[in-house]
């Protein structure tokens, strides 16, 4: 068939056309057919299949997660229950307000045992964090190396917990004995109600 031929067709008399014509509409019909049936069907039955895959591996992502929590659930349990045990041994590290005063001697009775004069010894104003309150104390004594480090061992040796900080040592202008200028804080543990109303631990924190 030619150009010619395609303009005689009698689209009113499809029947008659000739085999070529007619086969060459079977199949624009067809691919028209299968275009329309992708558009209209199939597109979206793949996208609901890449869908179904994606929530497939989220699902299958999730449950391994789940019975690798599951499957360690014991070790879990028990790691839970040695960290409350850690953290209530150092609770009862911490000194309850009315120890607070008991523990301030300590520290002292610690560097006078050690053989250190007190130039000074000046709790500061407590500073509330978050469970606890810190309580920093100013200390400057004289002695020798070896009665700071008496000092200091029999800090750490306390039954409550007691940190130093900002450490300066040089010489005395008036002896031939050593100065020693350090912080120590100890810590107590806030009181429910305190935590509950969310007010520093003290009246003087408060200023």
């Amino acid at each position: 068939m030619n150009l010619s031929d395609i303009n005689e067709l009698d689209f009113k008399n499809m029947g008659a056309w000739p085999v070529p014509a007619r086969a060459g509409v079977i199949a624009i019909l067809c691919v028209a057919l299968l275009g329309a049936g992708y558009w209209f069907d199939t597109k979206g039955q793949l996208q609901a299949l890449e869908d179904a895959q994606a929530k497939e591996q989220e699902l299958r992502t999730t449950f391994e997660i789940k019975q690798a929590k599951a499957t360690n659930l014991a070790a879990y349990t028990a790691q839970l229950q040695e960290m409350k045990k850690t953290f209530g041994a150092m609770l009862r590290q911490l000194p309850s307000k009315a120890e607070v005063a008991d523990l301030l001697v300590d520290i002292s009775q610690t560097g006078l045992a050690s053989g250190l004069q007190f130039e000074l010894f000046s709790p500061k104003v407590e500073v509330p964090k978050e469970f606890y309150a810190e309580l920093p104390i100013s200390i400057r004594v004289t002695g020798s190396y070896h009665q700071f480090g008496n000092f200091v061992s029999g800090v750490a040796a306390l039954p409550r917990i007691v940190t130093l900080h900002d450490t300066w040592i040089t010489r005395s202008t008036t002896s031939d004995q050593l100065v020693m200028a350090i912080t120590a804080k100890t810590y107590r543990y806030l009181d429910e109600p305190v935590l509950a109303a969310g007010v520093p631990a003290t009246p003087e924190a408060a200023k």
